[in-house]
């Protein structure tokens, strides 16, 4: 099955997508739909290819984030295969919808896009094995965990750089396990203005959805609707060193559809930070 989270009137609604048709039914979310995916009524239709798409899960109880996870994107950079995958978080305002603009603030000038899968957890799960961990999973979906590298680098932990408002476009389909084989095999591509900036396919994980899923689990109570973004795979030779004003951005993922967004400038002041106007 195919589920979308729609903004209409302001008021988010879910949808069943049917190729050009999106079914609207009585949820609240794709996620929403899911968990009642046995029970749930159809209320209307709009045109798919033309409705408002919102982030697939509104309000995740936690957003874990995997580093260095396509085995090309390690040897890229040189480093050494990890034993166990690294992490970093995100919180719910991070997220936006994958066709809404997204605001380059003014504190930055080397804003960088990533394409990652992002696994949609179904169920509440504790200390599973990779098998429930697997059955556990409601679907996948497009992600791009926009980065601010300069402030990423300020120190040795990422967060700072990952967690600017409204900076991660998720969606615009919730799609389930059996119509992606798992995930297994999908290409991954990442373009600015026409010009490819990463390229990757999800059989290169280091670490696959389910084990990320079971690992989390260990320590982390997953619940209904959380979101694990699993790696981004190495940059192309098209990749510039930062977005800009007016550009566009496709994150695609085979079989998941496109996040389409446009990057546009900061509107707010460009005032001082407050830690450079103390004395």
């Amino acid at each position: 099955m195919r589920y979308a989270t729609l903004r209409i009137d302001n008021t988010l609604t879910a949808a069943r997508i049917e190729g050009d048709r999106a079914v609207l039914v009585d949820a609240t979310s794709a996620v929403d739909a899911y968990l009642r995916r046995d029970r749930l009524t159809d209320t209307g239709e709009v045109d798919a290819r033309t409705a408002h798409y919102a982030r697939v899960s509104p309000a995740p109880a936690h957003i874990l984030c995997i580093g260095l996870n396509y085995r090309s994107h390690i040897e890229q950079l040189g480093r050494p295969t990890p034993t166990y995958p690294t992490f970093f978080a995100k919180f719910p305002s991070t997220l936006t919808g994958p066709r809404d603009a997204i605001t380059l603030p003014r504190v930055s000038d080397r804003v960088d896009g990533e394409a990652e899968l992002a696994v949609i957890v179904g169920r509440r799960l504790r200390r599973a094995d990779t098998k429930e961990a697997r059955d556990a999973i409601a679907g996948y979906s497009v992600a791009n965990d926009m980065s601010l590298r300069d402030w990423q680098h300020r120190t040795t932990e990422a967060l700072q750089g990952k967690v600017f408002d409204r900076s991660t476009p998720l969606g615009p389909l919730l799609v389930t396990p059996d119509e992606l084989d798992d995930a297994r095999a999908l290409n991954v591509t990442f373009t600015v203005d026409g010009v490819e900036w990463q390229r990757g396919n999800t059989g290169d994980l280091l670490f696959k959805p389910a084990e990320l899923v079971a690992y989390c689990s260990t320590f982390l109570t997953l619940e209904p609707g959380d979101v694990i973004l699993t790696g981004t795979p190495g940059k192309t030779s098209g990749a510039a060193e930062s977005l800009t004003p007016g550009c566009q951005l496709i994150t695609a993922i085979e079989g998941l559809g496109a996040a389409i967004n446009s990057a546009v400038a900061d509107p707010l002041p460009d005032t001082r930070p407050f830690w450079q106007e103390r004395t």
